[in-house]
């Protein structure tokens, strides 16, 4: 796909070229000025109505596509508008209508053929373009919707993504200035979860995730509609502690008895990775995910108020 701004973007590449990415340089200027009277408009900017979004992470093969997919028939059905965009610079094929497409800035094919890089590496320098053109392709994106809308975005796969590098947190932080409520959503393949280590692992990646990004979380755990068994995720999803340090110290080694206990401490008692099982078969199942996210970024709570302050003006009226 062709760039919108190519002369910005090539310019971005022979910079990336002379430069690694632990040394790299803050912007220019010119950009900081220009960053900082933007920020002053929002700040003066009345906003009315909040506006919401869902940021879709999780490892590759999560099933965070389909789950977009499911989620905007849900809405369809429903008749509750919702957005997709799309932020991964790989992706290739879509089943959900895209409304902002991250290829219409920067493709990892592009950077591959440029830095002659793999595609690990060509979708990093993706997203830290896409990080450097928060203030005017975002932006300007952005325009095309109203203050109310609902946006999700689909993000890539490389859990380096969302868990160390600063792109997402930063793009998160530029949302916010939007007037944006972010509650991220973690998806985790349930097919994987098959034992105590497993799902603890899997507990690890989400609560970096939810350290890096500092936002609401939802992790949910996919692809509950292709498993034969069940019985072994209901596990997980209710566990005693004990019954988790139990079964962690039999498959580890006994020197490894403390950082089990510290491990099951912070995913059994203190209740800081919980996950919501989804079947996409069911809407019941994807209805009570959707009401648990807007829980989170205080959903239709306006309207509630806007509803109860017309009820209030009516009645002085009849008086």
């Amino acid at each position: 796909m062709c760039l919108k701004a190519s002369l910005p973007f090539f310019n971005f590449l022979n910079h990336v070229r002379r430069k690694t990415t632990s040394s790299r340089e803050r912007e220019s200027k010119e950009d900081l000025a220009y960053q900082s009277i933007h920020h002053l408009s929002l700040c003066e900017r009345e906003v009315d109505t909040m506006r919401y979004a869902q940021l879709v992470i999780g490892p590759a093969g999560s099933g965070k596509s389909t789950y977009c997919s499911s989620l905007n028939q849900h809405c369809e059905t429903i008749r509750r508008t919702m957005h997709i965009v799309n932020l991964d610079p790989a992706a290739e094929v879509f089943n959900y209508p895209v409304a902002m497409d991250i290829r219409e800035l920067v493709s990892v094919d592009v950077v591959m053929e440029e830095l002659k890089c793999g595609p690990n590496a060509a979708l990093i320098r993706c997203m830290e373009y896409l990080e450097d053109s928060l203030y005017n392709w975002l932006d300007e994106e952005l325009e095309n919707f109203t203050d109310d809308d609902y946006l999700v975005f689909d993000c890539p796969g490389q859990i380096e993504i969302f868990t160390h590098v600063p792109v997402l947190k930063n793009f998160v932080e530029h949302l916010k200035k939007n007037g944006f409520n972010v509650c991220a959503v973690y998806l985790l393949d349930s097919q994987f979860v098959t034992d105590i280590t497993k799902f603890i692992s899997g507990c690890m990646v989400s609560l970096s995730a939810m350290i890096q990004l500092e936002l609401p979380h939802v992790n949910i755990l996919s692809k509950m509609d292709l498993l034969q068994d069940k019985s072994n995720i209901e596990e997980f999803l209710d566990a005693e502690p004990r019954t988790m340090l139990a079964g962690l110290d039999q498959r580890m080694a006994p020197q490894f008895a403390k950082l089990n206990k510290a491990l099951i401490e912070l995913v059994g008692q203190y209740s800081m990775v919980r996950f919501t099982p989804l079947d996409l078969r069911k809407e019941r199942s994807i209805q009570y995910v959707l009401s648990e996210i807007d829980k989170c970024i205080q959903f239709g709570e306006d309207a509630e108020v806007k509803i109860r302050e017309l009820d209030e003006d009516m009645d002085q009226l009849e008086l």
